[in-house]
């Protein structure tokens, strides 16, 4: 049975602000089915896998999981904005094309904080993200014992403990400035509305990039044991 397919059915629904009987009815099945196909109790006919995709305009490929573009197109290098030419090295077609997935999604990132305007939200994202990269970095520094580790004044037996714990903290710290933009009088005003069709629309050249990241990291994620 295909994983992708009820949760994105269900998104599709409830970005439509449809309720299951309405979307049932509108399907020519029962609310029952519909349902038990959005629960991922039941596997859907091709025929319904035909008339749904029809429904919500979008492809086949898009509800089974298999693109992440919902008119069925296939993510190429060449179609994800590349905004940093200097490391444009060709020699490999993975490293580029992860490259640009993530420097893509990182522009979502900073451009709904940016319209969240908050500051300590945006210096405890940035600083997640930061020493994410650190933490990279250094270990591609150091796996060649000849490069001087007099770069980083942090000594190797403790920054991986401290770059971690400094992760966590900016993480719980970025959870509790949201968490006070929600009790505060201006939430009407910080909140930003997001959905996968949103999101498309507002970031037509970004988007692909950051469903396909998503995608990826939650396959990576579902290979972890339990």
């Amino acid at each position: 049975m295909n994983a992708d397919f009820p949760r994105i059915i269900t998104l599709l629904r409830k970005e439509k602000n449809l309720s299951q009987k309405q979307a049932a009815a509108d399907l020519g099945i029962s609310q029952a089915l519909l349902s038990h196909y959005e629960k991922g109790i039941r596997e859907c006919g091709l025929e319904f896998l035909v008339r749904i995709a029809r429904y919500y305009d979008v492809s086949c490929d898009y509800l089974v999981g298999i693109t992440p573009n919902r008119q069925g197109a296939m993510l190429r290098l060449d179609e994800t904005p590349d905004n940093e030419k200097v490391f444009g090295s060709q020699n490999s077609i993975l490293p580029n094309l992860n490259k640009r997935l993530i420097m893509n999604s990182v522009l979502i990132i900073f451009d709904i904080l940016t319209q969240i305007g908050n500051k300590n939200l945006t210096n405890d994202v940035s600083s997640y993200l930061m020493v994410s990269i650190y933490k990279m970095f250094r270990l591609l520094y150091s796996s060649n014992k000849q490069n001087p580790q007099g770069m980083f004044s942090v000594s190797t037996e403790v920054q991986e403990g401290l770059s971690s714990a400094f992760m966590f903290v900016a993480h719980t710290n970025a959870e509790m400035d949201l968490s006070m933009l929600h009790s505060s009088k201006n939430l009407k005003d910080k909140e930003v509305f997001l959905s996968p069709r949103e999101i498309q629309d507002k970031y037509p050249q970004y988007a692909a990039a950051l469903a396909k990241l998503i995608q990826i990291t939650e396959q990576h994620m579902k290979m972890i044991p339990e």
